[in-house]
């Protein structure tokens, strides 16, 4: 049994560094390969979009996801994706003709002209949610500055910002920001109304968009908070709840996405060339939980991976405080991957709307579409 683990392990990491290798030389070779007016894609937020960084910092098992049986359907090997295969963020560098967009933190990493992925599973807007295991909006922003530094060095100033205009930044964030009270036990909502709480989370997204603003950015796309009380892993919190979403949560997220609304509609207004997409994830995940059968699912509420009631505590590859998880035969067939995440196919289904969805449908995405967005020059 030793062996085997042993040999599973080198496995891996020589899966890792193969694929690293890859992309490395694929980058290199494009550098020399790219049309004029190209178009990078630059990723942050949360675990949504999460393509591994979080393998990279001293954090949490909670916060990681690079061990069985994540990553089994797609990559047969754990990525530290927060699923079972790809992401959204995956299938959109796709349609837009890009490799896999790697996480910053990836060892060796060092061509940007493509885009890079901040996110890390667990951040959130504010700097106190989960603070110390997670890479939080305002050190991703940081990092997009190097990233910024590194490309004006490369390109010179007037092409690099020119770049940074043609590119689509791309945000989930705040979930983590609404739900870490209540999974860290934490009284920090009994010191705000609910108002101010989400004001303090839509406060330092606008900061971190005119930061990319300021360095040139034009084009965004948004992904708005799903009911955060009704997935598996907010459903199990309050004892005698039977079930039923835990209200208070669900709350935060819908005042989240008014303000969210409200900002980005200000925002084109106020900002010359300003250009993004909101893409309705709450809408849309909430169709695939109450008819799952319409979109291709057999499951919508209960979990892939994990254990409990609605498999909803997150235990799923048995590396967490709680060991004990099930898997299912056929992940394609739920939403849900785990407690908090979704299945590749429920991603793949999210992001062919986010890509090409009708911008008059309001369940769907606008002002534009993420196709829209690449294609703006």
């Amino acid at each position: 049994m030793a062996r085997l683990s042993s040999f599973f392990i080198f496995s891996f990491f020589l899966q890792v560094a193969l694929f690293a290798t890859c992309c490395r030389g694929e980058l290199k070779e494009q550098q020399h390969q790219l049309p004029k007016k190209h178009v990078p894609f630059f990723i942050f937020g949360d675990s949504i979009l999460d393509a591994g960084n979080n393998n990279y910092i001293n954090t949490s098992t909670l916060d990681q996801a690079n061990f069985w049986p994540y990553g089994l359907t797609f990559f047969n090997y754990p990525t530290g994706r927060f699923s079972d295969g790809r992401l959204i963020p995956d299938f959109i560098a796709k349609y837009a003709k890009l490799p896999l967009i790697p996480p910053f933190l990836q060892p060796g990493f060092r061509q940007y002209y493509l885009g890079v992925n901040f996110a890390s599973a667990g951040a959130g807007a504010l700097v106190e949610t989960f603070q110390g295991f997670v890479i939080d909006l305002k050190t991703q922003l940081r990092y997009y500055y190097k990233v910024d530094s590194w490309l004006r060095h490369k390109l010179g100033n007037d092409e690099a910002k020119a770049t940074m205009s043609r590119a689509v930044h791309l945000f989930s964030i705040g979930t983590n920001d609404y739900a870490s009270p209540v999974l860290t036990n934490s009284t920090i909502l009994n010191n705000y109304n609910k108002s101010t709480y989400v004001g303090m989370v839509i406060g330092n997204l606008t900061t971190v968009i005119n930061g990319i603003y300021k360095r040139g950015g034009r084009k965004f796309a948004f992904i708005n908070l799903p009911d955060l009380g009704c997935v598996p892993g907010m459903r199990i919190i309050k004892s005698g709840n039977n079930g039923s979403c835990f209200e208070e949560v669900t709350r935060l997220a819908s005042l989240h996405n008014k303000a969210l609304s409200k900002l980005l509609y200000g925002l084109e207004k106020r900002l010359k060339g300003f250009k993004y997409s909101l893409f309705d994830l709450n809408s849309n995940l909430r169709q695939r939980m109450e008819h799952p059968s319409k979109y291709g699912f057999k499951e919508g509420e209960t979990a892939c991976c994990g254990t409990g009631e609605y498999r909803g505590v997150l235990s799923c590859g048995g590396k967490r405080p709680v060991k004990e998880f099930q898997l299912c035969k056929h992940p394609q067939k739920y939403v849900f991957w785990d407690s908090l995440h979704l299945t590749e196919r429920t991603y793949k289904q999210l992001a062919d709307q986010m890509w090409g969805g009708t911008t008059s449908d309001s369940h769907d995405v606008g002002p534009y579409n993420i196709k829209q967005l690449f294609r703006i020059h």
